[in-house]
């Protein structure tokens, strides 16, 4: 015997409101439409749409790291080099930049290209580093032993960085055409920065020196 959970006036009532009582789905499983979930992030395609329903396109990718055991100063020092560079140029730039903090810029900057490239569908090959900013991070005070029995505050600096690139607007893909086939002479310091392929000189210059004695007495 079936034991029904409701009266028949409160049947009728459901009925009247279009609401169903069975267990059974009303529609088969070939005509369900899957809903996606909220929390599921979309894939990313290049593409935005803003407040009013128009696909805008992002225009600054960036990349963070904290937490880099260095002290702000040293790792600006490497991050002033190539701010305004191109991203192929930059990591060119950082392979032959005898500096720590050379390492930890050219895996921002990589991490940051490949955000633009996978997760927004910028073009790797037009990227240009925008900004190349440093931030304090945690100082961590520790003991320094002297002598005489005698200690004082020794400072481990922390920093984080923050780089954040851009496709080249046409004008600037003009530009670097351009400088590609001009003899590089009276340049802005915007226009040196854009130089295709214009590696700097990092090397220290005592090693210069002892070059070129061993190329004097040889």
């Amino acid at each position: 015997m079936i034991r029904l959970l409701f009266t028949s006036t409160e049947f009728r009532s459901f009925v009247a409101e279009g609401i169903s009582t069975t267990r059974s789905l009303l529609a088969p499983d070939d005509a369900m439409v899957p809903v996606t979930s909220p929390l599921t992030p979309p894939l990313g395609d290049g593409e935005e749409t803003d407040k009013k329903g128009a696909v805008v396109k992002r225009l600054k990718v960036q990349a963070i790291k904290k937490d880099i055991k260095q002290s702000p100063k040293k790792v600006n020092l490497v991050a002033k080099l190539v701010r305004g560079m191109r991203v192929e140029d930059a990591l060119l730039q950082l392979q032959v930049t005898v500096k720590r903090a050379a390492k930890t810029v050219y895996q921002v900057i990589h991490s940051a290209r490949a955000n633009a490239a996978h997760n927004h569908g910028l073009d790797p090959d037009k990227l240009i580093v925008e900004e190349a900013f440093v931030g304090k991070g945690l100082y961590l005070k520790r003991l320094s032993y002297h002598a005489k029995g005698r200690c004082g505050v020794m400072v481990r600096p922390r920093c984080r960085l923050t780089i954040v690139v851009r496709e080249a607007t046409a004008e600037e893909e003009a530009k670097i055409a351009k400088l590609r086939v001009s003899n590089y002479k009276k340049l802005t310091r915007k226009e040196k920065q854009l130089m295709p392929h214009w590696l700097i000189e990092v090397s220290p210059r005592w090693a210069r020196k002892r070059k070129e004695e061993a190329g004097a007495t040889a």
